[in-house]
């Protein structure tokens, strides 16, 4: 029973305040507290009244004051527990960076490494039921990771695990090995106040440079550099540039600009470096380049450094364009794939070359086909601030005097390929050789079995008086002598007067296509000029006299406020915007872009008779042609239903001059196809003459 009791009153708390009221009082005048519920030392041991339920009516229970239950502070702990309770799932399942995914089970596994350790160092012996135990313990935590997908709530953020990245060990420059390190701080001090340099070029590091610089230091041992395009994107290069070519130290580096110090002496320092040192990548690249020339010293990309094609040498005797045969069965031309691989290998290949002239390259052209040997593509970049380069005219010279295939072209770089059909010195002359050994064979047995025929004959004591030659080489041989150049010149012929009439054909398809479009666009010109009605104009017209006309224009030419006129011509929007200005001054200025001065006439002649004003001059500005219109002395603005309703609209004059526009591009081009086939035809004609007098 009291089990039961004490069981209701945690369930309905609120019920204690009115558990001892008799059924039949009235709750109003119980008191709101009840103080018998508490224990107060203060009390004595009077038996207390416990709380009942209100629909017991079984008298009230007496206890005393040890055996009451204070149910406020159970009460306060299930809150707490609650709360705790909903602070967990909330940790679990909330989404926040850093507290779930592979993180929390990295740590769960460093934690396990770390007891093994612990283990193996105190020499500590676990049974197998502990390694099982171990196993089930990861992979029990494992399965809570992957269902609560989140960062476990045992997981600490001061045990989080950082990698970071190690800096780049800073290489010591010459500088730092050669001066003190006392100096070497005056320097750098002195360097960082300085704020006049010397500008180097796209051209590079030239002789005026180091003229200056040493210049510069004739008066201070300190003098500042800033490197333009394309040696600033590099500047560990240019920094070996400047010391090579000036013989001084770089002491301090910053962006674009470097502080060179001229030295205790101006002993040149040459920076030597190991071919053991550099990578594969580099070795490799000039072994492929020894031999084909000087090399360019003030390159500003990657090692290795590229051939200076402007040093090699202009004419090369003897040289030859290499002999091209394609192998059987493939096509010399490239397909688009071809031609995608092969740009897709040259980007990753170093460069050949450095070129900045545009012509005399022969001896480039010598070392490319040298260079083919070796390696199916040449990678030629052109020179930064190079005068009057042109990459096209290179290009086109060097594709030329090799024969090779031009893959890539920009300002940039020039990529020529071999080709399928390429052929070295080498394998042309053994294919020559193999020609020339082929004829010889042919010849031996030719000769060969004519003597055996003639032993032959003699033998059977009979000698035929005539020799069949059919078959033989000698009856080839005779006949490409007889009848060879004929039949070469009549197949040149006929080729050339079956090409010619193949362009006839086709200018004369193209002609009728194109009168085909003009009659087209004559139509449509035509139906946008019926809707246009032009005014005639007024025989009335107000006269003026020479001082009046002098003074309007000189007013009209003084006018800052304009019209202009456009492609669309005069519309019913030009018009409007004319009255508009005669509605605050007397004159309006008009401003055509149109050059021919007899069509600037006629839109005058236009303006006067479509607005009813006078025309007072027309003059040549710089800006264009200007049109002035004087609106009259009894002029009166006409109402907007009235106001050039016999004109076309913005859109329809728009359309109206790209028609006109056209139907002229037409007619042009249609002029050029009539002259083609009349020149078609006087060189047919003049063909078959030639023909006929041939045969």
């Amino acid at each position: 029973m009291l089990t039961s009791l004490f069981l209701s009153t945690r369930a309905f708390p609120s019920l204690i305040t009115i558990s001892s009221l008799n059924p039949n009082q009235n709750p109003s005048n119980v008191p709101k507290k009840s103080p018998q519920f508490r224990e107060s030392p203060k009390l004595s041991d009077a038996p207390i009244k416990a709380p009942t339920a209100p629909w017991m009516k079984s008298p009230p229970l007496l206890l005393g004051p040890d055996q009451v239950l204070d149910t406020s502070s159970h009460h306060d702990k299930r809150i707490k527990r609650r709360n705790a309770e909903e602070k967990t799932f909330k940790a679990l399942n909330r989404r926040e960076s850093g507290v779930r995914g592979s993180k929390a089970m990295k740590k769960i596994v460093r934690n396990v490494e770390k007891l093994d350790e612990i283990s193996d160092f105190g020499e500590t012996q676990i049974d197998n039921s502990g390694e099982f135990e171990l196993l089930s313990r990861i992979t029990a935590e494992s399965e809570s990771e992957v269902r609560f997908g989140g960062k476990m709530p045992w997981d600490r953020e001061e045990e989080r695990f950082l990698l970071r990245r190690r800096k780049k060990e800073r290489v010591p420059t010459t500088a730092d090995l050669i001066l003190e390190e006392g100096l070497l701080k005056r320097l750098r001090r002195e360097a960082s106040k300085m704020r006049k340099w010397v500008n180097v070029r796209k051209a590079g590091v030239t002789e005026n440079v180091v003229d200056e610089i040493r210049s510069i230091w004739r008066l201070n041992e300190l003098a500042m550099v800033r490197f333009d395009v394309p040696l600033c994107r590099n500047m560990e290069r240019a920094q070996e540039i400047i010391e090579m070519k000036t013989g001084g130290l770089v002491v301090l580096s910053k962006k674009e600009f470097l502080v060179v110090y001229r030295g205790p002496s101006n002993s040149v320092l040459v920076k030597g470096e190991d071919d053991i040192s550099s990578s594969l990548y580099e070795r490799e690249a000039d072994r492929l380049l020894n031999g084909l020339g000087p090399r360019y010293m003030d390159w500003w990309m990657r090692r290795p450094f590229p051939v200076d094609a402007d040093l090699l040498p202009e004419v090369v005797n003897g040289y030859r364009t290499p002999s091209r045969r394609c192998p059987p069965n493939t096509r010399a031309k490239l397909s688009d794939e071809e031609l995608t691989y092969l740009r897709n290998i040259a980007q990753a290949l170093p460069f050949h070359f450095v070129l900045g002239k545009n012509q005399g390259l022969q001896g480039l052209a010598s070392a490319i086909v040298k260079l083919w040997e070796k390696c199916i593509i040449a990678k030629i970049a052109i020179k930064w601030g190079a005068l009057n380069t042109n990459n096209e005219e290179m290009a086109d010279e060097l594709k030329h005097l090799t024969g090779g295939v031009l893959i890539l072209r920009n300002k940039y770089l020039i990529i020529l390929y071999r080709g399928k059909d390429f052929l070295s010195d080498e394998v042309a002359d053994m294919v020559d050789d193999r020609e020339r050994l082929l004829r010889r064979y042919q010849h031996y047995e030719e000769t060969k079995r004519e003597s055996d025929i003639e032993i032959l004959d003699l033998t059977n004591g009979k000698q035929s008086e005539e020799k069949s030659k059919t078959g033989t080489l000698f009856e080839f041989q005779e006949l490409q002598t007889k009848f060879g150049e004929m039949e070469t010149r009549n197949l040149e012929t006929e080729a050339e007067k079956a090409k010619l009439e193949k362009e006839l054909k086709s200018q004369e398809r193209k002609l009728s296509i194109l009168k085909s479009k003009i009659e087209k666009s004559t139509m449509e010109l035509v139906k946008l000029n019926s809707l246009w009605k032009p005014s005639e104009p007024d025989d009335d017209i107000e006269i003026l006299t020479n001082e009046e006309r002098e003074c309007l224009r000189r007013i009209g030419l003084k006018m800052s406020s304009s019209l202009v006129l456009g492609r669309r011509g005069i519309f019913d929007g030009v018009m409007e915007g004319l009255h508009q200005h005669w509605k605050h001054r007397e004159v309006a200025k008009v401003i055509t872009m149109q050059k021919i001065l007899s069509r600037v006439v006629y839109t005058s002649k236009a303006l006067e008779a479509e607005s009813n004003g006078v025309l007072i001059s027309v003059e040549k500005l710089k800006e264009g042609h200007v049109i002035l219109i004087y609106r009259g002395k009894n002029y009166k603005r006409p109402s907007s239903k009235l106001m050039a309703k016999n004109l076309l609209t913005k859109r329809k004059s728009l359309e109206r001059s790209v028609a006109m526009q056209r139907l002229g591009s037409l007619k042009f081009f249609a002029y050029q196809r009539e002259r083609a086939i009349e020149d078609l035809k006087v060189r047919l004609v003049n063909l078959e003459d030639s023909a006929s007098e041939f045969g």
